[in-house]
């Protein structure tokens, strides 16, 4: 008796956090179902997950097994190496033709560290933050942990899926906004938006005493148009950027941001105080994952190629309606012909085709039943076997 009340007490004393109370991030529980499938024998096409199957630039190899060659790899500087934060502006320079002071240059513990920081940095608990719908799940998620408010706004066919300056405005008006961010391209959609239209959209925030952060993971992976950097529209503008999808940097866990120069010290404070530093060795990976441009020129044409095998194949397999893939490396497919309920269809596709695919509900609460996510960043083999699967599986 007296060891059940203690067990109670415990419970009591040990009750998370409401906090704490965020939805999974569901494409990680897919992933879990799919590897049972293939401890069981099974062999998987992994659609779901959003992780290039090419390796690191060699070039970022290298100089990782070169660093650990010497024997010491070190803390940091909170804000990065310095020659890795020049390096980040170089690129500014080089592929925007946008001057950045790399001051304002903030390594990152991948995109998810930028996301905190930046959400600690620019808002206080309870401030509402605009996102769109469908959009990345963690946005949302992260926002609720640190005590925010995420504020979905839906996206639609005549904006190509783009959040335009009058419903960020009317939004506000309903209630005053703190911030929005926005990602082009975007996850899960892979949309992406044109320089006029994300300047206008800046504008309005701006206008408006709205926050702008521009989420901007899948830069380098755009087909349709070149990507356009908020960092080149607006010094109020905060970046968020990573080596995970250009780079194939996944698990390296390695990012940056561009900040306004007022939040340069804040950020430095939360990182001394949060993680110290990013880790030593993915920061010398990634300053010389730049010389590896070439390697990764070619994996972009292979995502193309990927791109365009579902473009073409998945009609034929009877998923004939879905978003322009613009840029990243994601098809966003109606299934509303076949199913009310995404969830049930990816796991039924998982588990009778041995296709792993992200159900939409990840990424809209609402719409998403009738959209599932195909990540198309592994081979063309694999995409016409799944093209293939998904025929055979939907007669």
């Amino acid at each position: 008796m007296h060891e059940a009340t203690l067990r109670n007490r415990l419970g009591q004393w040990l009750e998370p956090s409401r906090r704490s109370d965020v939805p999974p991030f569901m494409v990680m529980d897919v992933m879990a179902a799919a590897a049972r499938i293939e401890a069981a024998g099974g062999h998987v096409i992994h659609m779901e997950v959003g992780q290039p199957s090419a390796s690191a630039p060699k070039t970022a190899i290298a100089a990782a097994h070169a660093a650990l060659e010497s024997g010491r790899i070190d803390y940091t500087s909170a804000l990065g190496i310095p020659s890795l934060r020049e390096r980040i502006a170089r690129h500014y320079r080089d592929a925007y033709g946008c001057t950045v002071s790399p001051e304002r240059i903030v390594v990152t513990t991948g995109s998810s560290g930028g996301f905190i920081l930046a959400f600690l940095s620019m808002f206080e608990p309870g401030d509402r933050v605009a996102v769109t719908v469908p959009g990345y799940p963690p946005y949302r998620h992260i926002l609720t942990a640190l005590g925010c408010e995420p504020v979905l706004i839906e996206t639609t066919n005549e904006t190509r899926h783009a959040l335009t300056g009058e419903a960020l405005l009317a939004a506000h008006r309903k209630a005053p906004l703190k911030g929005v961010l926005v990602g082009s391209p975007a996850n899960p959609t892979g949309t992406m938006m044109s320089r006029e239209a994300l300047s206008g959209l800046i504008s309005a925030a701006e206008d408006a005493g709205i926050r702008f952060i521009s989420d901007e993971i899948y830069h380098g992976l755009d087909y349709a148009f070149p990507a356009v950097t908020a960092a080149a529209l607006s010094e109020h503008a905060l970046v968020i950027n990573s080596f995970s999808k250009y780079f194939c940097m996944t698990g390296w866990r390695v990012g940056w941001m561009v900040v306004p120069e007022i939040l340069v010290r804040p950020i430095e404070r939360l990182q001394q105080n949060l993680s110290i530093s990013v880790p030593s060795l993915s920061q010398i990976a990634a300053e010389a994952a730049f010389d590896g441009a070439a390697e990764m020129e070619a994996i972009k044409h292979g995502y193309q190629e990927n791109r365009r095998i579902l473009i073409e194949g998945l009609p034929k397999a009877g998923l004939s309606k879905f978003l322009p893939a613009d840029g990243a490396f994601y098809l966003y497919a109606d299934v509303s012909d076949f199913t009310s309920d995404s969830f049930e269809f990816a796991k039924q596709m998982l588990e009778q085709a041995h296709v792993a695919a992200t159900p939409g509900v990840d990424f809209d609460p609402v719409h998403g039943r009738s959209f599932i996510r195909f990540s198309y960043a592994r081979s063309a083999e694999e995409m016409r076997e799944a093209v293939d699967r998904i025929a055979h599986w939907l007669k």
